[in-house]
């Protein structure tokens, strides 16, 4: 087991497969299993049930590993002010305060409300820096699912997972999303948002040649597609265009990327649960 210095203080871990960056322990595992019955209709639930993505639809057009894109810090935000705050105002909604929560494929920055308070945030990411700076990180994961789905966690133990504008690079989305289901407690919930920027050579082809519309039926597909995830719901936020239609084009998305286009970001997000919705008073 090999010690590093990595901020913020913490004590790092070197695995097989990834880095843990730590400052509480994983807790035991928990059972979820209620019955005799609810442990045979849970035996299947998490299972795929079918594949979405074509093996051409998976392909990007860098063929690099992940790891080599992502070895140097990038401290921007990838969507604009509006989309940050629909987001956020999303989290408010729907993650309880108190709530152990896992940011899939995060980075310096997790949207998290600020006034809330949650038991832990737990993150996963390809660049240990960007990770570090990261304040509503209590410990985090360096771990490319691309190459290695499997994620570090006993079962059930979180309430949460979210994933921020970065979806479209799995290339293995069924294996993530049903690892994402066996880490969540019974109706817990599982949040993807997205809009319509993306590192264009690291996207997968299914993602790239896709609208608005189809990237949203490709996530609620991602869900479909694991067994045991209620029926995903749709949050859109548009901005007005004044009746133009919109533009997914590389070289709008090109543009949009140097800042030489105005406009908000459209929002996107496909929300389901684990099992069932809770319904709090």
């Amino acid at each position: 087991m090999l010690a590093l210095a990595l901020p913020p203080a913490a004590n790092a871990l070197q695995t097989s497969s990834s880095f843990l960056l730590q400052t509480k322990f994983l807790p035991a595992k928990i059972s979820n299993s209620l019955n005799d019955n609810r442990e045979t209709q849970e035996s299947t639930a998490g299972k795929i049930k079918r594949l979405v993505l074509t093996q051409e639809g998976r392909t990007k057009l860098n063929t690099y590993p992940d790891t080599e894109f992502y070895a140097y810090p990038r401290f921007v935000t990838h969507v604009d002010d509006g989309f940050i705050s629909t987001l956020t105002n999303l989290y408010r909604e729907r993650l309880r305060p108190g709530s152990e929560i896992l940011d899939l494929m995060s980075s310096w920055v997790s949207h998290l409300p600020k006034e809330v308070a949650y038991k832990r945030v737990v993150g996963h990411g390809l660049n240990a820096q960007e990770l570090a700076k990261n304040p509503r990180l209590d410990y985090f994961i360096v771990k490319d699912l691309n190459r290695d789905q499997k994620l570090e966690f006993a079962s059930t133990s979180f309430d949460a997972v979210i994933c921020t504008v970065s979806v479209q690079y799995l290339q293995q989305p069924e294996k993530v999303f049903a690892e994402v289901f066996r880490v969540l407690r019974p109706g817990g919930v599982f949040i993807v948002s997205f809009s319509n920027r993306m590192f264009y050579e690291k996207a997968i082809g299914a993602w790239r040649e896709g609208t608005g519309y189809s990237r949203v039926q490709l996530v609620v597909q991602y869900f479909q597609s694991v067994e045991g995830f209620t029926q995903p719901e749709i949050v859109r936020k548009l901005p007005t265009s004044g009746g133009a239609q919109e533009d997914n084009s590389a070289f709008k998305w090109f543009m949009g990327l140097l800042g030489f286009l105005s406009g908000s970001d459209p929002f996107y997000a496909v929300i389901a649960y684990k099992n069932f919705k809770p319904v709090y008073e």
